[in-house]
């Protein structure tokens, strides 16, 4: 089973439409949305999902647009799409992902869950 993974800041004005963007992602595939969320703020947050700007997905630890850690101080991304700058990762980057090598989520549905 992936793992999925939405990285935040809590100012950033990008997460709701990261959320609409995984739930269409998810939809497209035909799959039960299923993601945890990491707040920047949250301490107990794991060492892998730190160093990441605003919104990032990861799935299995990869970022769905490809792009690594940043040094210092993450802050807001920008994502260069067909359509030009956009602050949240298209539709079919994150669906392309979820379809990568291994790429069955399975079969339990379960709701994102926030931590």
């Amino acid at each position: 089973m992936l793992q999925i993974e939405l990285i935040y800041d809590p100012d950033c004005p990008h997460v709701p439409r990261a959320r609409e963007q995984l739930l269409q992602a998810f939809a497209m595939l035909d799959l039960p949305p299923r993601w945890q969320e990491w707040g920047s703020d949250n301490p107990n947050m794991p060492e892998h999902a730190r160093g990441y700007g605003s919104p990032t997905i990861l799935v299995d630890g990869q970022d769905v647009s490809g792009a690594g850690k940043i040094d210092g101080t993450a802050g807001c991304r920008v994502y260069a799409t067909a359509e030009g700058l956009c602050g949240v990762p298209t539709v079919e980057e994150i669906a392309a992902a979820l379809r990568s090598p291994g790429g069955a989520i399975g079969e339990s549905s379960q709701s994102l869950t926030q931590s």
